[in-house]
């Protein structure tokens, strides 16, 4: 028989050979007691040297994949012929090869999970937009590379000398008294590096919280709008997720269930809408907590970046009774790719966070943890962190500018005092599509606020993300749109 075999250049030829041949025994196409050709054959029909499928036919001889009858040939063994198989029609074997099965009625997921929506987060930038919106979108183009690689080069010596064991779950003590001396310094969260956990970023932390913390069916509040891989995390766990309304001054504490077990909450920049929850507000939800009994995870995800008045205090440097779960990371002040984070929970439940980390994959990558904190004690940091406060301020104001000015009649801004987004309200009649629609026709790309409720019937509102938009591209994008509203609103 003639086997259809595809080589793509002079690289691993056996290796080429042997997978797809694998595969197609393994996936039904090549049935057992099938009669291959000849070593010599296989060789001539694919142009290569004999050796080549020699080594692939001994190799599959060797797993028990054929069998050689002596004076007949070589033929596909049976053995795989006791399992359930998805039967193929004639299929081109290509690389990479995978055991394509049926959906089995009994191996299935949760339907939580095969309900959960592929994609968390903002929708991801669309690189055929001149003008890109999109949210959590940082500019790496400042970021220090060459200082960074001399932390890698540091941190793979130190790595080198240490012993090959497994760390702590906790993460590396070096970047933990980093994080600790940062929040002391920056955030008014006075902690030691022991009480910190290094993490794979805050999706991470809400993850470990989530799975310590809460026991199926009890009650998960989050803020309405709000954050929907947050949501997913604690529906993820079994919880009952009720959605609290924000207003100007945060989370409405008088809204709150009687037995929530955690409320997560974004005071410092509340998610999606920007503005702070006010002290009054922090301290009536402190006060909720203690007597309800309730944790609060308190998430300061882009604070860093302050561009008017005076650093609210953090919901962590309030709390008396320990009550709250601090939780951070650098995704939004160095690169996502980073994936670190951290988390400053209350003491009680800084050891079961431990063994749960410990469960899910005991410590996270040392090698970048020991840079990250060589890149934080040498005050690289802090020196990174200035350069982008300057760039995104300028953002910032361009952005506003237009809201104010020519895009007034149309949008409502809803003006934060930190962060790298802002939101901005549609004066109706307006709607969401149709000026999201209107604006990508023009290579614009903008992101509605609709997804971030739960509640059906909510003020039509776009998401401003100028983490990743340069303030040329910012002037040219919103002079644009400022043209098209018009005829958006006849």
């Amino acid at each position: 028989m003639d086997i259809h075999i595809t080589i793509e250049g002079q690289h691993d030829l056996a290796g080429q050979i042997y997978r797809q041949l694998r595969a197609g025994i393994v996936e039904g196409r090549l049935t057992g007691g099938t009669r291959l050709p000849s070593t010599r054959d296989l060789a001539a029909q694919l142009g290569v040297s004999r050796k080549t499928t020699l080594d692939v036919f001994e190799r599959l001889l060797a797993e028990g994949y054929l069998s050689a009858r002596s004076g007949s040939g070589t033929f596909v063994a049976d053995t795989l012929q006791r399992l359930p198989a998805q039967r193929y029609g004639y299929v081109r074997a290509v690389e990479p090869t995978r055991v394509q099965t049926k959906a089995s009625p009994t191996v299935r997921a949760r339907p939580l999970w095969e309900e959960m929506p592929p994609r968390l987060s903002l929708p991801g930038p669309t690189h055929a937009l001149a003008h890109d919106f999109v949210g959590g979108k940082i500019d790496k183009s400042l970021f220090p590379f060459d200082v960074w690689r001399r932390c890698i080069n540091h941190a793979v010596r130190a790595q080198s000398r240490s012993p090959g064991i497994y760390r702590e779950a906790a993460g590396e003590q070096e970047l933990r008294l980093a994080i600790a001396r940062y929040l002391g310094f920056n955030r008014a969260v006075v902690c030691n590096w022991d009480e910190v956990i290094v993490t794979q970023g805050a999706q991470h932390a809400l993850d470990l919280m989530a799975r310590v913390i809460l026991r199926p069916g009890e009650v998960a509040v989050l803020e309405d709008p709000g954050y929907p891989p947050a949501r997913a995390c604690f529906a993820a766990a079994g919880a009952k997720i009720v959605s609290v309304p924000v207003d100007a001054d945060g989370l409405v504490v008088d809204k709150l269930p009687d037995h929530a077990r955690l409320v997560y909450v974004t005071p410092s920049h509340q998610f999606p809408l920007g503005m702070p929850m006010s002290l009054e507000r922090r301290v009536e939800l402190l006060e909720w907590a203690q007597k309800s009994g309730a944790v609060i995870i308190e998430d300061d995800y882009d604070s860093e970046y302050r561009f008017e008045g005076r650093p609210m205090e953090p919901l962590k440097s309030l709390d008396r009774a320990g009550l709250v779960a601090y939780i951070g990371t650098f995704s939004k002040t160095i690169f996502p790719e980073l994936r670190v984070g951290y988390a400053v929970p209350p003491a009680s439940l800084l050891g079961p966070l431990c063994i749960a980390r410990q469960v899910a994959d005991w410590h996270g990558c040392t090698l970048t943890q020991t840079a990250l904190a060589a890149f934080m004690l040498n005050g690289d940091f802090a020196k990174h962190l200035r350069r982008m406060h300057k760039l995104y301020a300028e953002r910032r104001a361009c952005l506003l500018d237009h809201l104010d000015g020519g895009l007034a009649p149309w949008f409502e801004a809803v003006v934060p005092a930190c962060g790298i987004h802002l939101a901005a309200y549609l004066k109706r009649p307006l709607a969401e599509d149709a000026v999201i629609a209107a604006a990508r026709e023009a290579s614009i790309g903008l992101y509605g606020l609709a997804r971030f409720h739960q509640r059906a019937r909510v003020q039509p509102g776009l998401i401003f993300g100028y983490g990743g938009i340069a303030v040329e591209q910012i002037d040219a994008a919103l002079n644009a749109l400022a043209k098209l509203m018009p005829r958006l609103a006849n």
